[in-house]
């Protein structure tokens, strides 16, 4: 196999509980790529659509990504990487994960699967040290693994695979400004108080608790941010308000997706998931800005291959 086409999904990170340790991947909403082997010895981008992003191998996070698996490998073999963008760039779903997930599953295929999809995430995470600074596995794990991911610790790497309760629905709001995930990120407190670490320890055992017995109440009560979401949510237009909404709808909880300015509803079937959808429509489409809305299922496989 000399060539793969991939969809490299959107992702859902923090999840209210769990700031840099949470993550879910998406079904409806991502990108596409198309990664060849070359003569030449190099990694290049060679195709870029959708977004104004660098074509350096060195500066997009894809070319980084996979040159990081090419250097564990000590392999001199060469890729075109084409990159067709539907993710938009600061959206707080994902983007730079995307890429340097969907580089990194495809090359390791090309070239005869010597990692695991688990062995894969270090690799994308250097992609998104180059993105925000820091090289987090919240949305990398869930793209590569599908379903919901735990990251137990960071040194040394270790992710857990969560359950994925069959009737969650995603409804997810992106309104069409940008955050920067480095900016997003300089705003948040380095203290927390032993009081608000309590909390959100609770919440986050909980949330996995409730995924594992299929508990969709306690999933609920679990949406709880007491560190990162009273300070990045002043940066989304109206959140307290689109928070009301979807809650008035039957949401389970809402909250800010990765560093935002995504917003989420987390829902328990297609009809809550439709009216959330429908009101939150209504909602924005009042407001001076513009926004794209998408509703999803859990994807529970991770990147996919395209035929």
């Amino acid at each position: 196999m000399d060539e793969i086409r991939i969809f490299a999904p959107a992702t859902v990170a923090n999840l209210s509980c769990g700031f840099d340790v949470l993550g879910c991947c998406l079904d409806t909403v991502g990108d596409e790529m198309l990664i060849k082997k070359n003569d030449l010895g190099e990694v290049r981008i060679t195709k870029l659509t959708g977004q104004d992003l660098p074509l350096e191998t060195d500066q997009n996070v894809a070319g980084v990504a996979a040159k990081s698996l090419l250097g564990e490998l000590g392999s001199k073999q060469g890729f075109d990487i084409e990159i067709y963008k539907k993710i938009k760039a600061g959206s707080g779903i994902g983007s730079s994960a995307a890429s340097s997930a969907g580089v990194v599953f495809a090359i390791n295929k090309l070239v005869g699967e010597p990692f695991s999809p688990e062995q894969l995430i270090p690799f994308a995470m250097e992609g998104e040290r180059l993105a925000s600074g820091n090289a987090h596995a919240d949305n990398v794990a869930p793209a590569l693994l599908g379903g919901f991911s735990l990251v137990k610790s960071y040194d040394p790497l270790e992710v857990i695979s969560l359950p994925s309760p069959a009737e969650l629905r995603m409804v997810v709001l992106h309104p069409l400004i940008e955050i920067k995930t480095k900016d997003s990120r300089s705003i948040i407190k380095q203290n927390v108080s032993l009081k608000k670490a309590i909390s959100q320890w609770g919440n986050l055992g909980a949330f996995v608790s409730a995924l594992y017995t299929e508990d969709y109440a306690l999933l609920g009560r679990s949406l709880q941010d007491e560190v990162v979401e009273p300070i990045r949510s002043i940066l989304i237009p109206y959140f307290d308000d689109l928070k009301q909404v979807a809650m008035d709808k039957g949401a389970l909880g809402f909250g800010i997706s990765g560093s935002g300015p995504s917003v989420f509803a987390l829902c328990k079937g297609n009809d809550i998931a439709q009216n959330v959808k429908t009101a939150i429509n209504e909602f924005y489409k009042a407001k001076a800005i513009d926004f794209e809305l998408h509703l999803s299922e859990i994807n529970t496989e991770g990147i996919k291959i395209l035929e």
